[in-house]
């Protein structure tokens, strides 16, 4: 079965096939870095990360370029607010940015930045002005002239028939009715960053950044563009309009947009007490992982009722798992095979696969998973699972992991890490008791807590249970547990 997406350009659910053989050659439109990005940015990246991790599974070659917005109206004034170069005012935020995706396992496209395209853009530009699309202002701006691009409105689905001829918008983002002819590069007003160029003094425009890089590194025309569903107009609207008219060429074949979420029912705004980063998050006490789970588990396409008690959930959710893949591979189980479990492991791979491959329903993968384990986790309780059983099992639930990427038990790095930059941002005091106790739990090392399970057992073979419970005790408050099974102590952390 081939994987199926829904292609805003045709408003329908249509088979995925790249352009050449089975290179895929897609764009995602990143960060503007003027501030930290909160979990409604980061659901529409880690959706773009589970549609490239699962391409990638499916036998593709996948060339993933993402930009990095350094230059737009926001970082110009807010830099020149607080007296700084536009590099070093961005600099901050595009750390955070990329340490904020390593936190949630999204796997690090090729980064592009707008202050590096400059030139680029102002050719560009120029090309335009000479083909009649674009026109220079009397104060040095370039607009795009819509009305030269007669399909312009194709991806929206907005009728601009009645648009007035000629009328202006010189902001980067606008009313989304607003259809005017757009800034393509904006003169400098007194105090404000500018580059020197063929064209003149000044910037880009937010619109043209994403053409010339995308184009630049992917080609005239491309498999897929993704993005927020806030982007269809006017940003991505404009990049296809500067674009087909600079080319004479389609400029994308699919078009993939993430929905944003609410917050417990509502809009998040920070007005309301709901804006939430994942440093925040973390500093509440939720794992990385349990923010990642949560944000994955409902398809792109279906808006996310972001709340608390589903942040719980999802952190009790990947803990099952993760404590299923230990007890398969810590528990003695009889010599040989059963072939239930590996027609179960087959069908739940096959089930997950089915799911992606329907427009990409991680809810539906999601569920064949846990299926799976209720099923395994019955028959190891029955006496039915065998030796031979567990390496299936493990490989669907790695298939499993290559997609959502929640199992590896490397939380606390990211904890402490989420941590160091609260303390020096002076936010420490935001820090819950329960984050502060988990970043404690990498004060033991896994020689060391393994060293105190072995004391622990002798204690308890030795019938000195009080001091077993001591050791348990000790581990536990620093976020190890510890489980007695039939075949001895196995631990995880926290």
């Amino acid at each position: 079965m081939p994987l199926r997406l829904f292609n805003t350009l045709s408003g329908k659910i249509e088979e995925f096939r790249p352009l050449a053989d089975n290179q895929v050659r897609m764009y995602a439109c990143g960060p503007t870095v003027y501030d930290y990005g909160h979990i409604g940015n980061f659901r529409t990246f880690i959706a773009v990360d589970v549609l490239r991790r699962f391409l990638r599974q499916s036998g593709y070659q996948v060339r993933h370029v993402m930009n990095i917005t350094d230059v737009d109206d926001k970082i110009i004034r807010n830099s020149a607010r607080d007296g700084v170069s536009v590099r070093q005012y961005t600099a901050k935020y595009e750390k955070a940015f990329l340490e904020d995706t390593e936190t949630l396992n999204i796997e690090r496209p090729q980064l592009v930045r707008a202050t590096d395209h400059i030139q680029h853009m102002a050719q560009f530009i120029a090309s335009l002005e000479k083909k009649g699309f674009a026109y220079r202002a009397e104060d040095g701006s370039y607009y795009f002239r819509i009305a030269k691009f007669p399909d312009y409105g194709k991806l929206s689905k907005k009728d601009f028939a009645g648009m007035e001829d000629g009328a202006r918008v010189d902001v980067d983002e606008y009313d989304k009715d607003n259809a005017r002819d757009f800034a393509l590069w904006k003169a400098p007003k007194p105090g404000e960053a500018f580059w020197e160029t063929p064209i003149g003094r000044g910037r880009p425009g937010w619109h043209i950044e994403c053409s010339v890089m995308s184009m630049g590194e992917l080609g005239e025309t491309f498999d897929l563009h993704a993005g927020g569903e806030d982007l269809i107009f006017p940003h991505h609207e404009n990049e296809i309009a500067q674009s087909e008219a600079m080319t004479g060429k389609p400029f994308v074949h699919f078009w993939f947009h993430a929905r944003f979420l609410l917050v417990e029912g509502e809009k998040m705004s920070k007005s309301l007490g709901n804006f939430f980063t994942p440093r925040d998050l973390v500093l509440k006490g939720h794992k990385p992982s349990s923010i990642r789970y949560l944000l994955a588990s409902v398809p792109y396409r279906n808006q996310l009722n972001f709340t608390f008690s589903g942040l719980k959930q999802a952190a009790e959710s990947v803990e099952r798992l993760r404590t299923f893949t230990l007890r398969l591979t810590t528990e003695r189980f009889p010599e040989g095979s059963g072939e239930s479990m590996s027609d179960l492991a087959k069908e739940t791979i096959e089930r997950m696969r089915a799911g992606l491959q329907d427009d990409l329903n991680t809810a539906q993968a999601q569920g064949a998973i846990f299926e799976m384990v209720r099923k395994a986790n019955a028959a190891a309780d029955a006496g039915q699972m065998r030796k031979d059983d567990v390496a299936p099992l493990l490989c669907a639930v790695e298939k499993f992991d290559e997609i959502f990427a929640v199992l590896k038990d490397d939380d606390q790095p990211k904890i402490q890490r989420v941590l160091d930059w609260a303390e020096m941002e002076g936010k420490l005091k935001e820090a819950s008791q329960e984050v502060i106790a988990a970043a404690n739990t990498q004060q033991l090392s896994d020689a060391k807590v393994e060293k105190k399970i072995s004391e622990m057992e002798q204690a308890r073979r030795a019938r000195n249970f009080k001091h077993s419970d001591a050791i348990r005790a000790e581990l536990n408050a620093a976020g190890i547990v510890v489980e007695i099974t039939k075949d001895g102590a196995r631990w995880r952390r926290k």
